[in-house]
């Protein structure tokens, strides 16, 4: 039988599945996997079922030159802590779980937004503090978000679902731009450029995938063209958003605000961003469902069974 590894803890019907097909040892610390830890998983295993956080570099498979594990299987979208080049050429293949975390993460976009223009956090630190002196009419003003313009940088699957929601749920005109045309069932413009997108929409959303191209694509350029009215928000990755920048952004009231469930440099979050009344912040929360993760379990396990069986992984990436 196989062996297989899970590098965090999952939910017990994920486990009992993969121990039908492998034999599982499954971590059971949640936290990231250090070099020496995947070098050995490397070597140890047939298959890893992996997380984010857990850096599969160049420097982890230059000690692999024939590894016996043959599948990385990725417990989410992103790939982007993952070399590709250097997995290949130690014949590792990479899948992932495109499907299962589109809505779960659309939500998370619109519940971020909605505590972004509504001050929600404000409002719920100002009661568990003792501090809300009763109802009066200027209370914790924000701006509404019916009827307001979103745009969406990078029109996936999540960015999509997002747009659907807000014209859908909040009758709000829908901007995107993306490498290409995008056809709809509702209204949506594509943009020419990223910095008329920030000019224009009330809430810009990031949901473009990581990679050395997007790496700070939101910076002190791109957010200085945002109305002082508007709001970033960001469910993709961290090092999309130039964090110092959107700090100063901040800081100056350039921005409204900001809503965010990913950082440059997880799980480290600045100080100064978490002193920021006009600041949201999620811990990573995009897929965190019983139901979504149980889903993921169960596309990576199936990507493992199949690589493991000398099949093509239906969610091969590498």
């Amino acid at each position: 039988m196989k062996r297989v590894y899970f590098t965090r803890p999952l939910p017990e019907s994920v486990a009992d599945m993969a121990r039908a097909y492998f034999d599982v040892e499954m971590r059971t610390e949640n936290t990231p996997l250090k070099i020496g830890q995947m070098r050995a998983a490397l070597n140890l295993y047939d298959g890893v079922l992996m997380m984010f956080g857990d850096t599969f570099s160049v420097e982890v498979f230059r000690e692999a030159q024939n590894p016996r594990c043959k599948v990385l299987a990725n417990y989410g979208v992103g790939i982007n802590h993952i070399d590709l080049q250097a997995a290949r050429s130690a014949g590792v293949m990479v899948t992932n779980v495109p499907g299962a975390v589109t809505d779960a993460t659309a939500d998370i976009g619109m519940t971020l937004i909605m505590m972004s223009a509504r001050r929600a956090g404000e409002g719920e630190r100002m009661v568990r503090a003792g501090e809300w002196p009763g109802w009066n009419p200027t209370q914790l003003l924000g701006t509404h978000v019916t009827g307001k313009t979103v745009g969406i940088i990078g029109m996936g699957r999540i960015g999509s679902a997002i747009a659907q929601r807000c014209h859908f749920g909040f009758d709000m005109k829908v901007l995107y731009w993306s490498r290409s045309e995008k056809d709809f069932a509702y209204p949506a413009e594509r943009v020419r450029t990223l910095e008329e997108l920030m000019a224009r929409a009330d809430f810009a959303v990031v949901a473009v995938p990581a990679s050395a191209e997007t790496h700070h694509l939101i910076n002190d350029d791109a957010l200085s063209h945002m109305a002082p009215t508007a709001h970033l928000i960001n469910v993709a990755r961290g090092d999309i958003v130039d964090e110092a920048a959107l700090i100063r952004a901040l800081k100056d009231r350039r921005i409204a605000g900001a809503g965010l469930d990913v950082y440059e440099h997880e799980p480290t979050v600045p100080n100064a961003l978490k002193a920021m009344e006009n600041a949201v912040l999620l811990p990573h929360m995009g897929t965190s469902t019983l139901e979504v993760r149980e889903k993921m379990g169960r596309i990576a396990v199936e990507n493992l069974q199949k690589a493991l069986n000398g099949e093509t992984p239906p969610n091969l990436v590498n």
